[in-house]
């Protein structure tokens, strides 16, 4: 359980990081409703498939790297 919360929390982070960097320097300020929905969406998917990719990786590192 603590290793999945720290996976977590290291993916998280990223994610963070990840939907910061799009919408602050990739998606320019939104003319409507709809183009800030869209956005976010994007943001939001790049930002969660992030997070969960570099959490699984940092899993896989800690925990299945030292079985072998």
């Amino acid at each position: 359980m603590k290793a999945a919360v720290m996976t977590g929390l290291i993916g998280g982070i990223m994610g963070l990081l990840i939907s910061f960097m799009l919408n602050y320097f990739l998606i320019p300020m939104p003319d409507s409703i709809f183009a800030n929905a869209f956005g976010n969406g994007i943001s939001g998917l790049m930002s969660g498939f992030m997070g969960g990719f570099i959490g699984l990786l940092m899993y896989l590192k800690k925990n299945v790297v030292k079985e072998k």
